[in-house]
């Protein structure tokens, strides 16, 4: 049971209050932003509570059988504090969030109920929904390794060991014309084979999306025409002349590894896990058994 503070449990016991309740999210890149339904602003703890959002909340959901709880609010999209930008850009996935229970009268008289994350946000042209999951929901995350038959890295981490500097994985490219809201035709990429770049990773070096990462679908060249296709439109408009750094791609195959990365040592998948089917089929005089389909 939630315990209260002596002077929170006096003004509950009172039978007349002045509740409201009060947000504090914490975003991935450490910012901190505080949010109330009350109509004027709650400071505390470092953190003043803004109302401007027009942040509203459902009720709370609590269980004692280890499911996700979870409470939704509704707020305004502003153009200072919450933008339909930021939320797209996903700098307000998986942010860190408080849940109070505030007397905006003597805002000493406080409770913290709940400490969880934002799930799935849901957005609409003026305004959008959150969904505040409880600390429960990172048991459902997966933990360790799995066995499977592709590697589980991602090319360039400490545990791949693959030094993504080097030019023959990396080279400077620069956009010269559009084609669609996801690809474009670049120059810079001449001296390398169609594909190189396709499943490999790209950081935008100049314009509106400097220091942005974004993954690459496909490197296709027709004729003279190298042209990179991301596989998510970037949110902020690429115009011609923005330059980016690529980075080689990497379909997380055994045999790919081996002759591009010429790094099968790090390898760390399980290429000969026996397949589906493995289960239906029967002893057969030399059967390898190395996991290929029948």
């Amino acid at each position: 049971m939630k315990q209260f503070s002596g002077s929170l449990q006096t003004h509950l016991d009172s039978g007349t209050t002045t509740l409201a309740w009060c947000w504090r999210l914490t975003r991935s890149d450490g910012v901190i932003f505080g949010f109330t339904d009350h109509d004027l602003s709650l400071t505390f703890d470092g953190t003043t509570f803004e109302p401007e959002s027009g942040f509203t909340a459902s009720e709370i959901r609590s269980g004692s059988d280890l499911s996700v709880d979870a409470q939704e609010a509704e707020g305004v999209l502003t153009s200072n504090t919450i933008t339909e930008t930021d939320i797209l850009d996903g700098r307000w996935d998986n942010a860190t969030v408080e849940i109070w229970r505030v007397n905006w009268a003597d805002t000493a008289s406080r409770a913290l109920l709940r400490r969880g994350a934002i799930g799935q946000l849901r957005r609409g042209r003026l305004h959008f929904v959150a969904e505040m999951r409880s600390l429960a929901h990172v048991l459902g995350q997966t933990i360790g390794r799995t066995f499977q038959a592709s590697c589980d890295t991602a090319l360039g981490d400490a545990r791949c060991g693959m030094g993504l500097d080097n030019p023959a994985f990396k080279a400077t490219g620069t956009v010269v014309s559009i084609s669609g809201d996801r690809g474009f035709t670049v120059s810079g990429l001449s001296g390398f084979a169609e594909s190189w770049f396709a499943l490999g990773a790209l950081q935008w070096l100049t314009g509106a999306n400097t220091g942005r990462k974004a993954e690459v679908l496909s490197h296709g060249i027709t004729g003279a025409d190298v042209i990179v296709t991301l596989l998510e439109a970037p949110v902020r408009t690429v115009e011609v002349g923005n330059t980016f750094d690529i980075f080689a791609g990497c379909n997380k195959r055994f045999e790919t590894c081996q002759s591009k990365f010429a790094n099968a040592v790090n390898f760390r998948g399980f290429p000969h896990i026996p397949g589906q089917d493995t289960v239906i089929r029967y002893a057969a005089k030399g059967d390898a058994n190395a996991g290929a389909v029948l």
